[in-house]
């Protein structure tokens, strides 16, 4: 313990002592600090950045919770290996590596098709009528997740973000944080894929119809997580809890992503200390979510796409701190007064 407040009061006396006033550098600094501090280095590097994005289906989009048909989730599979989508874009863009999850897209993908073939089952149940998940395909979907993340850091991976694709997975992710956080149903939902009021208000009643259904007393994190989740979010949650555990960067994209880290979050509350929250999302929730769990944004842009297009595009806010930290002159190299 000694060790480590020793640490960070060198840390702090390198970032003070660089040739600007104090604090001037806002996020930059806050970063650069938590980088090292994992890192356990006054010199961090961010040497092999990749994005995860895991795609599922979800049961609750026969009730027509969703402007757009299922199909649309495989679909846009195909999109972001032809390089088309925004996540493709940007990854390409900030030298990211890209890699997608079949967690449990309704769709058969070829077995050479270049992505992670996790798929649990072809989408979740419809948890208006039953649990979206049975607890052996929570479980698996959890340890698929903490596996592949296991294999991605054997690799040298030390910067890994978070994103996903799923028609459907902004009313599963509402409840999540509606379950987790102890809210009222209201104040989690929005518009998801563009919804207009009428199509709001019908996703709004079906919503808590389902949460009047299974009405939870006392449940687990995992009941939650099984009750209302997705594939493709528990196998996120999984592999955050293992990107922690190996003690690597964690960047959280959006609205859904930060539902996956609630569970995550429940079960190992010290994960906060690696993990960065990109941005805050225009999807109506989100930022209380993040208030209610004492996190940051990087940015806040009015995204709204998912993807893990949020988290791409704070990767030159990491590679600029770090910048700051190992080449930013001191006032002593710099030969300039200090007051």
């Amino acid at each position: 313990m000694n060790e480590n407040l020793e640490f960070q009061k060198l840390l702090q006396k390198k970032i003070d002592n660089k040739t600007k006033p104090l604090g001037s550098l806002g996020k930059i600094e806050e970063i650069a600090f938590q980088v090292s501090l994992i890192q356990k280095s006054l010199e961090p590097k961010i040497q092999k950045p990749l994005i995860l994005v895991f795609a599922g289906d979800h049961g609750i989009t026969e009730e027509g919770v969703s402007l757009y048909p299922k199909e649309v989730t495989y679909q846009m599979v195909f999109n972001f290996l032809q390089g088309g989508a925004a996540i493709s874009v940007f990854c390409k863009t900030f030298g990211i590596s890209l890699e997608i999850v079949d967690s449990g897209v309704d769709y058969e993908f070829p077995s050479d098709l270049l992505i992670h073939h996790l798929k649990v089952r072809r989408s979740t149940r419809n948890f208006l009528k039953e649990k979206a998940m049975t607890k052996e395909e929570m479980l698996l979907a959890l340890e698929r997740g903490k596996k592949l993340t296991e294999e991605k850091i054997q690799t040298g991976v030390d910067w890994l973000g978070f994103g996903e694709m799923g028609i459907g997975n902004t009313s599963a992710s509402a409840l999540l944080m509606s379950e987790f956080l102890g809210l009222p149903l209201e104040l989690c939902i929005g518009k998801g894929t563009g919804h207009s009021l009428e199509g709001l208000d019908k996703k709004k009643n079906i919503l808590q119809k389902a949460k009047n259904f299974h009405s939870l007393q006392n449940p687990t994190p995992e009941e939650i997580l099984q009750t209302f989740g997705g594939y493709e979010i528990a196998m996120m949650a999984g592999a955050m809890l293992k990107a922690y555990e190996k003690n690597i960067i964690l960047v959280v994209d959006g609205f859904i992503s930060t539902a996956a880290f609630l569970y995550a979050r429940t079960v190992c509350p010290k994960i906060m200390e690696n993990t960065f929250f990109s941005h805050k999302s225009d999807e109506k929730g989100h930022g209380l979510m993040l208030e209610k769990i004492g996190a940051k944004p990087i940015l806040d842009l009015q995204l709204r796409l998912g993807e893990g297009t949020g988290a791409a595009l704070s990767y030159p806010i990491f590679q600029a701190s770090i910048s700051f930290l190992n080449e930013m002159a001191s006032f002593e190299q710099a030969n300039v007064s200090k007051i």
